[in-house]
């Protein structure tokens, strides 16, 4: 396979994957979002943009999930399309892409083909669905995969429909994060051995393995099939989120007795209040919590919990959360091009990651990625100023 790379950014910004090459063909949610994981670990990941742009509309300057990778443009259907991403499979470790099965395949850029010029490479694959089953090449979207898994049903109060988690809990949680699990995973094989695999990461697949620990609980009697009814779910009155008298909220998590006690210490509750373990009283419990909290601001609440156990919290949106006092200091969201964005994750004491380049426009780095990857060809034409909102890659 292709022998480690030698590290060419400042020292002490590389990161753990320094070294690594990695091909992404352009699509949109899990799989970018896998490859930019891959870069702010320190990879060198070369996203094949096609002309055009990928389709979601978001101008490319301000598409974080795009940052520390560089960009070529590349037809995949001209007559040397095909030619061009295989010359950059042959020199990488890892290849993504997530389209439709059998698409790849048509295009000439499948694992066969891949393969067939570096049989060490890593093929990742990121669907909804999965390669194989009877929906495996209908188009979808996290919302539908959630749902058939069973996890989108655990969500929400028990007299409204499911809510939705964004896009977090299937297109990131589980796909992203599972593909890149097995891509790291299958290269740590590939080193070993020399021998190249395919992942496939199924969106489907990953958000049930999410849900381990509640089947495991539901099989034991100790999680009800239904939703708001469970500890972890709402339907613990001292697990959930609660309004304030300005309209905001705070979450309560006081699940151990001893969290608990100090939690009711604090919000004062007159007594009598119901016994915590009563599970029939749930609901009395609930109202007087509930009471409690509308009576002051989620600032004020706030300051009373502050420094202490209770483990409740405001509940803050996206543009409040980079200035909340921990994850300020943590340095959790980071400033880079004008555009506040999470810092990159986890953290690692002898290879720091950062956030090094913004967002990669596409056909940008075409001359030097020719350069570095010592590629026989330009890999693709001039930059393009932003994607056509007609395309649309499913997943």
């Amino acid at each position: 396979m292709p022998e480690a790379r030698t590290p060419t950014r400042k020292p002490g910004t590389e990161g753990p994957l320094t070294g690594v090459r990695v091909v992404e063909l352009a699509g949109i949610g899990p799989g970018p979002f896998a490859a930019m994981l891959l870069a702010d670990l320190g990879a060198d990941v070369v996203r094949v943009d096609r002309p055009g742009g990928p389709g979601l509309g978001i101008d490319p300057a301000r598409d974080v999930t795009n940052r520390n990778k560089r960009s070529v443009v590349v037809d995949l259907k001209a007559p040397d399309g095909p030619a061009r991403v295989l010359d950059l499979a042959e020199r990488a470790d890892v290849l993504i892409e997530g389209y439709r099965p059998g698409v790849a395949e048509r295009l000439g850029v499948g694992p066969g083909d891949c393969h067939a010029r570096n049989p060490a490479l890593v093929y990742g694959r990121m669907t909804g669905w999965g390669q194989d089953g009877p929906l495996a090449r209908r188009a979808g979207h996290d919302i539908g995969y959630i749902a058939l898994t069973g996890t989108l049903g655990m969500i929400g109060a028990p007299d409204e429909p499911p809510a939705v988690p964004a896009n977090l809990l299937g297109d990131y949680a589980g796909g992203s994060l599972y593909l890149v699990v097995g891509v790291l995973a299958a290269l740590h094989h590939a080193r070993a051995s020399g021998t190249g695999q395919v992942v496939d990461a199924a969106i489907v697949d990953g958000t049930a393995h999410l849900s381990t620990m509640i089947h495991g609980m539901l099989a034991a009697g100790g999680w009800q099939d239904r939703r708001g009814a469970n500890l972890l779910d709402g339907g613990c009155p001292f697990y959930g989120t609660y309004e304030t008298a300005d309209g905001r909220y705070m979450a309560v998590g006081a699940l151990e007795p001893r969290f608990y006690a100090e939690f009711m210490r604090l919000l004062g509750v007159p007594d009598p209040v119901p016994a915590r373990d009563d599970t029939a009283r749930w609901p009395e419990l609930r109202a007087a919590v509930a009471a409690r909290f509308k009576s002051r601001t989620r600032e004020e609440w706030t300051a009373v919990f502050a420094d202490s156990d209770a483990c409740t919290a405001p509940v803050l949106s996206l543009r409040e959360a980079p200035h909340h006092p921990h994850l300020a200091a943590r340095s959790t969201f980071t400033d880079h091009g004008g555009i506040t964005q999470p810092a990159p994750a986890p953290r690692f004491s002898a290879t720091p990651t950062a956030v090094r380049t913004g967002p990669a426009l596409p056909g940008a780095d075409a001359e030097s990625v020719a350069r570095d990857w010592d590629l026989p060809r330009e890999p693709g034409p001039p930059p393009a100023s932003r994607p056509d909102p007609a395309v649309h890659t499913p997943q």
